[in-house]
């Protein structure tokens, strides 16, 4: 088994905690992998993405020019993209705020409202665990309790106030 995935958005929507999310439950799982992320200068608004490998053999280079799993939280993502992904694969569109879909028809498009489903449950930033629980529901890289305990000590201490509507957000799409 092995699961190549490309995490995309913007500085602040939380594509490369995805992805990191992923690649440290994959690791927990016993699995070999790999998270390499790439960033603009700037906090917020600026470019952000990340490849994650999960391979149950050894990964000899982290890096990747094709994906089974494209993620894209924003507009120009999907349009830069998309092309990476390779037929058969999967291609995650955050439909809150991606106006327009995918035009291939060789993979399959999944829509999630992240933003909108996120605000519902009264946790609006947490868009990223919304489409985090909608992979591991489609695509079963990782196991929901690995990556539940992951969100367990990422909202730990000061931060586990915003636990409850984390686990919430993942749940919405990982039953």
């Amino acid at each position: 088994m092995k699961k190549k995935m490309f995490f995309a958005g913007s500085g602040g929507q939380g594509a490369l905690t995805i992805g990191q999310m992923i690649a440290k439950a994959g690791m927990d799982e016993g699995n070999e992998v790999t998270w390499l992320p790439s960033y603009g200068p700037e906090m917020r608004g600026g470019t952000a993405n990340c490849t994650v490998i999960i391979s149950d053999k050894r990964i000899s280079c982290p890096l990747i020019n094709e994906a089974d799993v494209l993620v894209v939280m924003n507009l120009p993502s999907l349009r830069k993209f998309e092309s990476m992904v390779v037929p058969g694969g999967m291609i995650f569109i955050n439909s809150s705020i991606v106006p327009e879909t995918s035009t291939r028809t060789d993979v399959k498009i999944i829509e999630i409202p992240a933003n909108d489903k996120a605000a519902e449950i009264g946790n609006p930033r947490a868009a990223n665990i919304v489409m985090l629980g909608a992979i591991l529901a489609e695509t079963g890289c990782c196991k929901k309790e690995t990556v539940k305990h992951q969100i367990e000590k990422m909202f730990s201490g000061r931060k586990e106030k915003f636990l409850p509507g984390n686990i919430a957000a993942l749940e919405l799409y990982c039953k």
